[in-house]
């Protein structure tokens, strides 16, 4: 039987510790972050985040924004690093990523610490503990463990968002893409979903309140 803590989305991965550093060019600046094994991508910056950091969507005012399932924290930073007037919460069950997550912030956002807070957590539990709501919640969703912990975020996003707040997540075609488009469709017809681009076989999603 696998051992599922060997996997990214365990709290405590079970692999030797060895940490890396690699450096990415998003969105016109060069970001560089410690990466650690039993955290995801800890290689390199994986394909479809760094499509879905291109493309996303970034509220010009203050806002209060969520990267969830941060692993080493790259969406997160990039979102304080554009948007430093705005408080950003970067939330992952790993503790490993979340140590990446904190290191990043120092290395990349120093000024900013204060406003960059990285917590260990599941989904919303760390959202709800704050009484926190939104304007943006951002994703890069571990579907290699299925859809149905994705499918079922995608009816408990509202509660969390502020009026005409948004969620906007990357799934590749091959894992789903079109899949998705039609569950959120017709299951939220309410809800308004744009599909923002499709580049290297991924999707990058803006769902709407």
């Amino acid at each position: 039987m696998e051992n599922n803590k060997n996997h990214y989305y365990s709290q405590f991965p079970d692999v030797n510790v060895k940490i890396h550093t690699i450096s990415e060019s998003l969105r016109k600046h060069l970001f560089i972050f410690k990466t650690i094994t039993g955290v995801f991508s800890f290689k390199k910056l994986d394909l479809g985040t760094k499509v879905f950091i291109e493309h996303m969507y970034i509220p010009k005012g203050p806002s209060v924004l969520l990267d969830l399932g941060c692993g080493y924290g790259a969406i997160g930073i990039v979102l304080g690093y554009e948007s430093p007037q705005s408080s950003v919460y970067l939330i992952d069950i790993n503790k490993r990523a979340i140590w990446c997550a904190k290191e990043n912030i120092k290395l990349n956002l120093p000024s900013q610490d204060k406003k960059i807070i990285a917590i260990s957590g599941n989904y919303f539990e760390q959202i709800i503990s704050r009484n926190i709501k939104l304007d943006g919640i951002y994703m890069n969703p571990p579907l290699r463990q299925g859809r149905k912990d994705f499918l079922k975020i995608l009816y408990d996003i509202p509660k969390y968002l502020k009026p005409n707040g948004s969620f906007q997540f990357v799934i590749k075609k091959k894992m789903g893409a079109p899949y998705v488009l039609k569950y959120i469709q017709d299951s939220f017809p309410d809800i308004k979903v744009d599909i923002v681009c499709k580049r290297s076989g991924y999707w990058v999603f803006r769902y709407f309140l």
